[in-house]
């Protein structure tokens, strides 16, 4: 990347406290695992995140509708659809889930052919593996048991780890290749778990048998997505403390990981009695890779915060930037290009 041509007015001093929503992440998959429940889990601290937002009225519509036919349309939201794939498979009744123009550019085949596999009755309705899909359910399982790629997005795992507790014969989860997003996996099967559901993760396989949610409450974390744009922001200022009341170093969120990665742009972060606190210290760029499979909706924030500083760096793990709510790399192309930054997919080995 070459340098970005940008100034700056003012001292660039910050001091701030910040109250971030609720995590989108963790919001999504607790109210899946409370619709699931019949309502024996509960939720606090709701995100205000437009996929959430969009993801609970539709399951508050589900719960108060008797009709067993009903057209879905999750708009842009692309975790509503991926969960809600999963989650009206196992549900009784015939539902065409759709989505913005752009929802039916991104693709839906291979977590609706893990379901088919497994006796779920899904039809393409326009273009084959793309929404929208026509799902009769409930689904008759004929095998507790099936493969799915691990290096594609973490949602079509999580969508059916979050429904196995509730098909007859359980699911094992049989996952090829390497895990892409592996915390998102994991704050599905501890969110689960506050719920009374357990798992076993032997190898490559993770199995869950039919089971009960239990009475519980998922209270949900501060958003860390949300908390990675203060961060860097501190990186671009000669001088900040910011505060983030309730927010916690050890998190679910896969995208805690940003407070590892800002240490090289210059950010130091310290935990506090009511949160975490972020300041600024010297910058020392050790690495000229960053590998981000971990965090990859990240990238955006991180790779425009190494433009502006002038950085030169090569990103890995974005492998699922392209079928995001639009094409992440090409938008970031675009946009730097802007601010006289060149990004050639040779800086996304």
């Amino acid at each position: 990347m070459k340098n970005a041509l940008v100034s700056f007015t003012g001292d660039k001093k910050i001091h701030a406290e910040i109250t971030l929503t609720g995590s989108k992440s963790e919001c999504n998959r607790a109210l899946i695992i409370s619709a699931l429940s019949k309502g024996s889990v509960a939720v606090e601290n709701m995100s205000n995140a437009a996929d959430t937002v969009t993801l609970k009225r539709i399951l508050k519509e589900l719960s108060e509708n008797s009709q067993n036919q009903k057209t879905v349309d999750v708009g842009p939201a692309g975790t509503a659809m991926r969960f809600l794939t999963a989650f009206l498979a196992a549900r009784d009744g015939m539902f065409l889930l759709t989505g913005s123009e752009r929802m039916k550019q991104r693709p839906i085949g291979i977590l609706a052919e893990a379901l088919k596999a497994i006796g779920a009755d899904i039809i393409y309705s326009e273009q084959n593996g793309f929404p929208p899909i026509l799902i009769k359910g409930p689904l008759k399982q004929t095998a507790d048991s099936v493969r799915i790629k691990g290096d594609i997005s973490s949602q079509y795992i999580s969508a059916l780890l979050m429904v196995a507790p509730t098909l007859s014969k359980g699911l094992t989860l049989e996952i090829q290749g390497e895990l892409t997003s592996l915390p998102y996996i994991k704050m599905t099967l501890d969110m689960l778990s506050e719920a009374g559901i357990s798992h076993q993760w032997s190898g490559n396989n993770i199995s869950v048998k039919p089971q009960e949610f239990k009475r519980a409450i998922l209270t949900v974390e501060p958003d860390w997505s949300a908390a990675s744009y203060w961060y860097s922001i501190a990186a671009l200022a000669n001088k900040a403390q910011i505060k983030l009341p309730h927010l916690k170093e050890k998190s679910l969120q896969g995208d805690s990981r940003i407070r590892e990665i800002m240490v090289d742009f210059g950010v130091k972060t310290e935990s506090t009695a009511t949160g975490i606190s972020i300041s600024t210290s010297s910058k020392n760029f050790s690495d000229e890779v960053m590998d981000l499979k971990d965090c990859p909706d990240l990238a955006q924030t991180i790779i425009v915060c190494a433009a502006v500083l002038g950085k030169n760096l090569k990103f890995t793990g974005l492998e699922t930037l392209k079928i995001k709510e639009t094409d992440r790399v090409l938008a970031l192309q675009n946009e730097l290009a802007k601010i006289g930054v060149s990004l050639s997919e040779n800086d996304l080995v």
